[in-house]
């Protein structure tokens, strides 16, 4: 029985590692579609979008019938609890992905991107590609040192999101107020994108110490004084 109980555990671990690796996908495929003004692949990360939300409720299900089940203790109740949390960020990820598709959608056949901004819109989805991969790899490591890296990772992301800013506000602006629009929404995609993965590798910190990232941060100074 507890043989049984620990694959179900790790089959949850399984299944966040499974849904980063489909937001990553999502997300790279819908800045190419954004970039590209490509209708159908717009429509296939729209679409895909569902295969996330049924793994995050079938990981719900799975993680509450443990609870009534196992009514887990200590670090299993952890990685059950954190691990519920852990899908919704990862949701709310494929949740993003959607979003810039339609964007694509939307404004098809153009691109909703100017040209002379599509470089920094593609880089934003390249770091935001890498963030979660890494967030799947620390889920799959509980590499706690490689988790507290992806805060600094996002750095570079809230960078970008700022230049973008800066170009809309910017006189010399010439795409007008929709594109304007269009280009902030995007921004901000992207940088929650971010902000959802560095907070999947926030939780992994908490599940592995039971502590959470300021407190595991204080307590880890305090020791090395």
């Amino acid at each position: 029985m507890r043989d049984a109980y620990h694959e179900e555990l790790d089959s949850i671990g399984d299944s966040l590692i499974e849904m980063a690796r489909l937001v990553g996908s999502a997300l790279g495929r819908a800045t190419t579609a954004l970039l590209d003004a490509d209708l159908a692949l717009a429509e296939s990360v729209i679409a895909a979008d569902e295969r996330i939300n049924n793994l995050h409720h079938e990981l719900e299900n799975r993680a509450i019938d443990l609870l009534a089940r196992q009514q887990p203790v200590a670090t299993d109740l952890r990685i059950v609890v954190t691990s519920l949390r852990m899908s919704a960020d990862l949701e709310r990820c494929g949740d993003l992905a959607r979003h810039v598709a339609k964007v694509a959608r939307l404004r098809y056949p153009e691109s909703a991107v100017p040209r002379d901004l599509h470089a920094t819109v593609l880089e934003m989805g390249q770091l935001a590609q890498r963030l979660v991969a890494k967030a799947g790899l620390v889920i799959a490591t509980k590499d706690v040192d490689k988790a507290l890296e992806l805060e600094q990772d996002d750095d570079a992301i809230d960078a970008l999101h700022r230049d973008l800013f800066a170009h809309l506000i910017d006189d010399r602006w010439q795409h007008g107020i929709e594109t304007a629009v269009d280009v902030t929404l995007v921004g901000r995609y992207y940088e929650r994108f971010a902000d959802h993965a560095v907070s999947v590798a926030k939780r992994v910190v908490y599940l592995v110490t039971g502590e959470h990232v300021g407190e595991f941060m204080a307590s880890s100074e305090a020791a090395g004084e």
